[in-house]
């Protein structure tokens, strides 16, 4: 299994050690032809983009493709801060990236209501390691992340079941009816063997994404080729690996927008 793209890697303008330039050089060296440049979304405080940094990496991106021949896309992180699907990238800024991701994030600038309904319950049920969250909280987690695929045209859900417990299979029959792709996050596990088989028995097509936070794990998905060695997912359904580039959704939307 080769790795063509790594979609979702961070660089220092949010929470990553390497520059733009070190993420593609490091796609090169490991034969990918494609790499996403996804920094955290605005809304992170701490560790969030700035929305006047935008141009210089966009600059930093087409020099590092055109020096090194890797597809680099510009693309976001977005944090999801609203019950109705709201995220931290709004239409107005949509013609400034190529690529959207959006996923749950602890310590973000969530709307009010989402920050008393998703954000607390959510990590008094984290760190109080209880075996299992509500059944009430679930709901709510659920409709939440499928809003976000209803409502804004996103191109893969990050690390789905991050501090953010939901019915993975209702997110996946969501993501596989409007083109999302469930992200395979290869940093760290955050479905079960059990959950990620369910959701590979529905249609939703996936992604596996490194989520470097330093350049020397670009491309690095031993994490995710240990668990597809229990799980068996058809790897015809992955649509970034063997020479397959992903069909994203954001393209698509702007294409038709006429952006």
């Amino acid at each position: 299994m080769q790795l063509t793209g790594d979609y979702h890697t961070h660089t220092v303008f949010s929470h990553g050690k390497g520059t733009i330039y070190d993420n593609v050089k490091a796609a090169f060296d490991t034969g990918l032809k494609e790499i996403g440049i996804t920094d955290h979304g605005f809304s992170h405080p701490a560790f969030g983009l700035r929305a006047r940094k935008i141009p210089v990496m966009r600059e930093l991106c087409t020099k590092a493709e055109k020096d090194l021949g890797v597809k680099t896309y510009l693309g976001i992180e977005s944090n999801i801060i609203g019950l109705d699907g709201a995220t931290d990238l709004t239409e107005k800024r949509y013609d400034e990236f190529d690529l959207f991701l959006a996923g749950f994030h602890k310590f973000v600038l969530f709307h009010p209501t989402a920050f008393f309904k998703l954000f607390t319950p959510n990590m008094f049920t984290a760190y109080l390691k209880k075996d299992k969250p509500s059944l009430s909280l679930v709901k709510t987690n659920t409709k939440t992340f499928i809003n976000v695929i209803k409502t804004r045209p996103v191109d893969a859900i990050t690390h789905l079941n991050f501090y953010c417990f939901t019915d993975v299979v209702e997110v996946a029959k969501a993501a596989a009816d409007y083109g999302t792709y469930i992200e395979l996050n290869a940093k760290k596990v955050h479905m079960t063997d059990e959950e990620l088989y369910k959701v590979a028995k529905t249609d939703a097509r996936f992604i596996i994404s490194s989520d470097a936070h330093s350049a020397a794990r670009v491309g690095e998905i031993s994490l995710i080729e240990k668990t597809l060695e229990r799980v068996d997912i058809d790897k015809s359904r992955i649509d970034n690996i063997d020479g397959r580039i992903p069909k994203f959704r954001f393209t698509e939307f702007k294409g038709a927008a006429g952006r």
